[in-house]
């Protein structure tokens, strides 16, 4: 599939994985991927999403920092977190509840662990999406275009919460990225 995919898609699949590692995640997640289109600067994903406003410097801090419990908050209706994750870890082995394992893998009762710099599922997905909605489109190539596409078509991982919370609607956005292919094919 990957012979398919143009230089500057290449540079957005291999960038996600280095900004995964530079942020010491040891997943590579559809946020990773959002990231490395906008990181990346050109192309017609980089030049739709920023048309429409999307920040990357605000993208990179959503994925470098996610929300996180307010430990004071949860004390004061009882809940003591040091108490939850012993609890945890004595159920579900140490380090059950380490950040190492992405959100999209916890499921399954914890017991799924993601090691290296892999890809997670949903970002499998969405790099297959993309050929499906470049052959859709009948092009003989991914382009960055195509993996924004199966961003969207995807819908569920934590790039589509990024673009969601940024006000961003899908069926806006993919039709403006595919409005953009023609001009951008009489441009080159």
């Amino acid at each position: 599939m990957f012979e398919r995919f143009t230089d500057r898609s290449r540079l957005v699949v291999k960038g996600a994985q280095d900004l995964a590692n530079e942020m010491g995640h040891k997943h590579v997640g559809t946020e990773h991927l959002l990231l490395a289109i906008l990181a990346l600067g050109g192309g017609i994903a980089h030049d739709v999403l920023r048309a429409q406003g999307l920040d990357a410097q605000k993208i990179r801090a959503a994925v470098a920092c996610p929300p996180t419990l307010d430990a004071h908050a949860l004390e004061s209706i009882g809940i003591d977190l040091n108490v939850v994750r012993a609890k945890i870890e004595e159920t579900f082995g140490p380090g059950a509840l380490d950040e190492d394992v992405p959100h999209e893998e916890r499921h399954g009762l914890l017991r799924k662990r993601y090691l290296g710099g892999r890809f997670t599922p949903r970002a499998k997905v969405v790099l297959e999406l993309s050929l499906r909605e470049a052959l859709a489109l009948k092009h003989k190539h991914i382009g960055t275009e195509h993996i924004l596409l199966g961003l969207l078509r995807e819908g569920k991982g934590l790039a589509a919460k990024l673009l969601a919370d940024a006000g961003l609607d899908f069926a806006d956005l993919r039709a403006k990225t595919i409005a953009a292919i023609p001009k951008a094919h009489k441009e080159n």
